[in-house]
């Protein structure tokens, strides 16, 4: 685990057992008891990619370690639904704080837009599990550089467990190994290499090649233009998960679009 990972995963724990405290297992169950079922994930990007287009999994994020404060703007309830408009599939929700500016409330703010939503957080804990669907969310990420091939098993297993989907993220051939172990999930692909924060899209085509053909695979970082996602498509790649280079477009809405279409009109 990079230095990095491991300072942001020391924090999370202690966040956790804040939030524990404040609000037990129990209260969580209550409120999951009370929602509607989780809105398909999986089916959405399907959905997208079963009418010939791109499945484009898009982020909301405020900033991030490695590119700072990415828009200043932050209108989450408009950005998703300018997104929506777009043609994006899902949206993906960081809710971490102390490194991307993230807050819980965000997921609701983004549910206006109707599609649904992966939370992206740093998963350590089946509490946090639980916390992800009683906030409305449909998916959580797994990255696989922040945990053991156990702790991802029980993970994985609490979010069936709740109706949730599940996107295992993987940055190199050890991760890939370790994440098919998993029963089930889609596979992400993190062009950035977690330790120096750099990125390469050669690591999808690289790491796609390690993966069956029936799991579903998702390319993510530093995809810019419709250009590289057509590079990626070359090598079986239909999903991908986006945010940052979006982000910092000013009608997010026509980036969305021209990211999945090109300049077609």
């Amino acid at each position: 685990m990079s230095d990095i990972l491991l300072e942001i995963c020391q924090k999370k724990r202690a966040h956790i057992a804040t939030c524990r405290e404040a609000l037990p297992l129990a209260a969580l169950e209550a409120r999951i008891a009370a929602l509607p079922p989780p809105r398909a994930f999986v089916g959405a990007l399907q959905a997208k990619r079963a009418t010939g287009a791109f499945g484009l999994i898009a982020e909301l994020r405020r900033a991030s370690p490695s590119a700072g404060l990415i828009r200043a703007d932050f209108d989450v309830a408009h950005l998703a639904q300018a997104y929506a408009a777009g043609g994006a599939a899902c949206l993906s929700v960081l809710t971490d704080q102390p490194y991307f500016q993230g807050q819980d409330a965000d997921i609701a703010a983004a549910a206006s837009a109707g599609l649904p939503i992966l939370r992206k957080d740093f998963m350590l804990d089946v509490y946090q599990v639980a916390e992800a669907r009683a906030l409305g969310s449909d998916c959580i990420l797994l990255i696989m550089a922040a945990l053991t091939d156990s702790a991802a098993a029980e993970l994985y297993d609490a979010a069936v467990h709740y109706g949730l989907a599940v996107l295992v993220e993987t940055h190199d051939a050890d991760e890939m190994a370790r994440a098919l172990r998993l029963p089930g999930g889609m596979i992400g692909i993190n062009n950035r290499n977690l330790k120096t924060l750099q990125t390469d899209l050669a690591t999808t085509p690289n790491l796609a090649a390690l993966v069956p053909p029936h799991r579903l695979l998702v390319s993510e970082s530093g995809l810019r233009n419709h250009a590289d996602l057509c590079r990626m498509a070359e090598h079986g790649i239909g999903c991908f998960l986006v945010g940052e280079h979006l982000l910092k477009q000013g009608d997010l809405a026509a980036a969305t679009r021209e990211l999945l279409h090109g300049n077609a009109p």
